[in-house]
């Protein structure tokens, strides 16, 4: 209800508001503790840190399965990327040959995943670094991009695994990302916190003190009141935007004793009054 649960294929998440959401931190944690297996973490230049999985993680062990490679040129994170297959093999062999791991049965909801085989990839800011090397320029840099895309795509078709990325700018540099992702997500910062749309979800409600939850959208009420109103025979109808005045609720009298009609805006009968210099 919270989070949205993140599918096979790639998956772009644009975040508006700067790295203040730990929004991708929030989205790796949630997802390894729904499926066994490791997830595999491409870094670029910082971008996003694994100091903010230590403070929001609601258990240490699940750090311990977040591989991290970073890749500080262009260079460096094509080859992290490219390397992925022989990190991941090494911890094949690490976690069936340690006796705690090969014997532990699967604890996630997802009763298909394995707590050998990777079960995520992750690559935020995949962009920064082909759009910052000095070494790269015009269609080298997207060429090296569009060839990081490409074995994004082949480790989510391999191993039929999400792969998340997000992209540090929105631009005609990062259009190919859009193109090859499979879903689309965007997240905002707002006044109670971060809001996720995506093409099957939305952050509709917020969780407040005593376990409770507190919404701020009227898309909350009108799916509410919709499915109340499907349950009992009515047939949900979606009201038009008006485009008239507001109707009339009563009447009223100036201080020159004249009596009008009221709204239930008093500026707006006041602006629109005849003889008060109104429209």
């Amino acid at each position: 209800m919270l989070l949205p649960s993140l599918k096979d294929g790639i998956t772009l998440l644009d975040v508006e508001g700067g790295r203040g959401v730990p929004i991708v931190q929030s989205l790796v944690l949630d997802h390894l503790l729904l499926h066994d297996g490791p997830a595999f973490w491409v870094d670029a230049n910082g971008h996003a840190t694994t100091t903010t999985l230590a403070q929001i993680a609601p258990s240490q062990r699940l750090l311990d399965r977040v591989h991290v490679a970073r890749g500080f040129t262009a260079s460096q994170h094509y080859g992290a990327v490219c390397d992925l297959p022989t990190a991941v093999n090494q911890a094949i062999r690490n976690s069936t040959t340690d006796t705690g791991t090969r014997d532990r049965q699967p604890v996630g909801r997802d009763e298909s995943s394995s707590p050998h085989t990777p079960s995520l990839i992750v690559a935020p800011a995949v962009d920064v670094q082909y759009r910052s090397d000095d070494t790269f320029r015009g269609k080298h840099a997207e060429t090296l991009q569009t060839r990081t895309l490409a074995q994004l795509r082949t480790y989510a078709d391999g191993y039929d695994i999400p792969v998340l990325v997000t992209r540090n700018e929105r631009n005609e540099f990062t259009e190919p990302v859009a193109t090859a992702a499979d879903n689309h997500m965007e997240c905002e910062q707002t006044r109670m916190g971060p809001r996720v749309v995506g093409d099957d979800f939305e952050t509709l409600v917020y969780p407040v003190e005593d376990g409770a939850y507190y919404q701020t959208t009227f898309a909350y009420w009108r799916q509410l009141l919709a499915a109340r109103a499907t349950q009992v025979g009515v047939e949900p109808v979606t009201p038009a935007p008006s485009t008239t005045t507001p109707e009339g609720i009563g009447t009223g009298v100036t201080a020159d004793g004249e009596t009008i009609s009221t709204t239930t805006d008093p500026l707006l009968d006041a602006w629109t009054a005849a003889g008060t210099g109104g429209r």
